[in-house]
């Protein structure tokens, strides 16, 4: 979907396919009919973005491929559907029955993280609607915590300004820009906005910068216009939005029955207290953990925020709650201004298929009718901010899970 700022940019929002687990391009293809073609249908609008996630081996072939290029550009125009941002963290196996730490390997000390990330850089510079400005590709921050040193570091920092250099051959080859947005996540060597301004500081701006996910700045307990301002002093470039909320207990000890039920065992859902804001060390064992269970263990001080992302429109039930003023106080410092802080937005909520049973998509039919609802309440949230929708949408049904 696109709408339209105040200021006159085009803003594009779609939902990141990181929830679907194909990993070829058949199975990629027919995930567009599965979920993307009836997400469309049910919003009633002309054009529907998708933040796509090519795993790596398939996102190999088609860098080496024009044709596998043309081929699926070919497929998505044919649905309605465009392609200007990329998932580019998971590198692979993102949907397996356990991922927990796997998804930040390789990390940006490696050769195969940057071969990646600019093989998703050719493909999406040929997927890129005619009248787009720019694409992106979000991406790991550097590394998880640990091991880190100096060594780590300055192999990381050579890799990035491999990156740039490759970015900048794309450019030229295709005639598309394509930025690299460095994800804040919590565990990582890059947690918060505040260690983006430290440790990613003298990167080439002008193709590398952050994505912000909205669930991530949460649980570092953030405040989202400071963060911003944060960012820009710094020189960062916000290249990517993924909207999205987290899990919130206001009182863990009296809700942990309720936090049990959202114990599982394929994604890490690391836990932060109110403590940990302002820490010089967000991963204080004193006021965070690395997953949830690990934090009900603990009994960490509350009140928490737990990374898992919840669906927009359906926050869970008391006494829990989620993160969703955050979001909001995140898109309107955004979007205040007389330019848009940044113009590729993805509902992001991977989450749906490990949700606690009650709330888990029975059907393919559920979680396409359940993203739907996501990204009509994240089109209702920027329209309440000013925005105007800028292609025909008629009105939308909205599904979910039960």
């Amino acid at each position: 979907m696109r709408l339209r700022h105040a200021g006159g940019d085009t803003i594009h929002l779609g939902y990141c396919t990181n929830v679907h687990p194909a990993e070829d391009l058949a199975g990629i293809l027919g995930q567009l009919d599965t979920y993307a073609l009836p997400v469309r249908e049910t919003l009633g609008t002309d054009v529907l973005g998708l933040g796509l996630w090519l795993a790596a081996p398939v996102a190999a072939e088609l860098a080496a491929e024009p044709a596998l290029r043309r081929r699926l550009r070919a497929e998505l125009d044919a649905r309605g559907l465009e392609v200007v941002t990329l998932n580019g963290f998971p590198y692979a196996a993102f949907q397996a029955p356990v991922v927990k730490h796997e998804v930040y390997r390789p990390d940006w000390t490696t050769e195969r993280r940057l071969a990646y990330t600019l093989d998703l850089a050719r493909v999406l510079a040929d997927l890129l609607p005619d009248d787009a400005a720019r694409g992106s590709v979000s991406t790991l921050p550097l590394a998880w915590r640990q091991p880190w040193d100096a060594e780590r570091a300055g192999a990381a920092r050579r890799r990035l300004d491999q990156l740039a250099a490759g970015l900048a051959v794309v450019e030229r080859d295709t005639g598309r820009r394509v930025r690299v947005g460095f994800e804040p996540e919590p565990g990582c060597v890059v947690e918060s906005t505040g260690q983006a301004a430290t440790l990613l500081s003298g990167m080439d701006t002008e193709r590398l910068g952050v994505c912000l996910d909205l669930a991530h700045l949460a649980c570092a307990w953030e405040e989202p216009a400071a963060a911003l301002d944060r960012l820009r002093a710094a020189g960062l470039p916000v290249v990517k939005v993924q909207v999205s909320a987290a899990v919130e207990a206001a009182d863990p000890a009296g809700s942990a029955d309720a936090l049990r039920r959202w114990v599982e065992p394929r994604f890490l859902h690391q836990t932060r207290g109110a403590g940990c804001a302002g820490t010089a060390d967000p991963a204080d064992p004193a006021c965070a953990a690395d997953d949830l269970d690990a934090a009900l263990d603990a009994a960490l001080p509350g009140p928490w925020r737990v990374h898992y992302h919840v669906p927009l429109h359906a926050p869970p039930e008391e006494p829990l709650g989620s993160t969703l003023p955050v979001l909001r106080a995140a898109l309107a410092a955004l979007f205040a201004g007389p330019a848009a802080g940044c113009d590729h937005l993805d509902v992001e909520t991977y989450t749906w298929g490990v949700l606690p049973e009650a709330r888990r998509p029975r059907t393919d039919a559920e979680l396409a009718g359940g993203i739907a609802a996501e990204l009509a309440f994240a089109r209702a949230e920027l329209v309440g901010l000013g925005l105007t929708p800028a292609d025909r949408t008629a009105p939308a049904t909205t599904g979910g899970s039960r």
